[in-house]
């Protein structure tokens, strides 16, 4: 590590206690309020003083707060290698359809595995029937996408035909809809909110393995993501297999936000806003650092937002993507105004 590095470090160290100060207060706020060093003895097997306290802490706020934390860093990483990929800074998956092809393949198997044979069926409707529909929703889309925009080679023509692939699988959603059963329709419906609880542990266990594949993935490309940077002649003169890299980062994002999306349903802006974020932290544009500045700040965000859901002593909760677009929409308002020049 060479001393541009070594100034980080302060930065990443505060970056973590943060993130675990917020792990432990997502499980710690709720209806019940329950104090952190309750929460603390629960988590490293300690009695605690009321057993309905590590009951709740198990059973349920712990699964939550890994999915948040999960959703968080996955999201955010995608986002920043679209971003890096297309070289636009309001790339990311919701924006250019990545979220709405997830939702696609979801919604063709909520409100259609119905149609197939039994064992097909019973398959597609299972945890990994849906991760599959999902990220082969997401993963075709992205293809489609970079075909597209190495045609154009214009940003905001590319985001248009982003928002167009929303558009359309918006509208193949509302067909199957307008032709599925009540009880399809509310699943869907409860799906398409978001949603961070509610997760078995078999599921939260197939959604963590294949984050880390995702993230693994990532980490393989950090090299060609730099060189991509710089333009494609350029990433060449360096030896760079630019196919290869690109299918790197597609299957990379394509797993991390289909399969994410398939379990904790469409969530917005964090995979476009939290990398400028962490950009403008550490003020950097070298990978090496802003994987992990992003992994982390990701992971914190959505913490906070999971909290902001909740009201203490009540059990009123907002849907999380109430919170992700009241905290996301505002800086990508600001994005927009600081590059606008990059837009025109």
């Amino acid at each position: 590590m060479g001393n541009a590095e070594r100034r980080y470090i302060p930065l990443f160290m505060l970056l973590l206690v943060v993130l675990v100060l917020f792990f432990l207060l997502d499980i710690s706020l709720g209806p019940l309020k329950i104090p952190i060093a309750e929460v603390f003895r629960s988590l490293t097997g300690q009695t605690v003083s009321k057993d309905a306290w590590k009951f709740i802490i198990l059973d349920y706020r712990l699964p939550k707060a890994i999915t948040a934390t999960l959703v968080g860093m996955g999201l955010s990483v995608s986002g920043l290698l679209m971003q890096t990929l297309f070289r636009n800074p309001l790339a990311g998956p919701d924006v250019l359809g990545l979220s709405s092809g997830s939702g696609l393949g979801v919604a063709f198997v909520i409100m259609g595995a119905g149609l197939l044979p039994g064992v097909a069926g019973l398959f597609l409707l299972s945890s990994y029937g849906l991760i599959l529909a999902s990220c082969l929703g997401s993963f075709l889309v992205l293809l489609t996408l970079l075909m597209v925009a190495g045609k154009l080679r214009d940003t905001s023509a590319t985001l248009i035909v982003g928002l167009m692939f929303g558009s359309f699988s918006s509208a193949v959603v509302g067909v199957l809809t307008y032709f599925s059963t009540a009880e399809q329709l509310q699943k869907y419906t409860f799906w398409a909110l978001g949603n961070l609880g509610n997760l078995s542990r078999t599921s939260i266990t197939v959604l963590a393995t294949a984050v880390c594949v995702g993230l693994i993935l990532a980490v393989a490309s950090i090299k060609s993501l730099n060189a991509m940077l710089l333009g494609e002649n350029y990433a060449r003169s360096l030896g760079q297999d630019l196919r290869k890299s690109r299918l790197l980062v597609i299957l990379s994002t394509s797993i991390l936000a289909g399969s994410i999306t398939a379990f904790a349903g469409p969530i917005a802006f964090i995979g476009l806003a939290v990398p400028h974020i962490a950009k403008m932290v550490f003020q950097t544009s070298e990978h090496r650092i802003l994987f992990w500045a992003t992994l982390l700040s990701g992971g914190l965000i959505m913490l906070l937002c999971d909290m902001l859901c909740q009201f203490p002593g009540s059990e009123t909760l907002l849907p999380i993507n109430a919170i992700t677009s009241i905290i996301g929409a505002p800086v990508v308002v600001w994005l927009v105004i600081r590059k606008r020049k990059i837009l025109n």
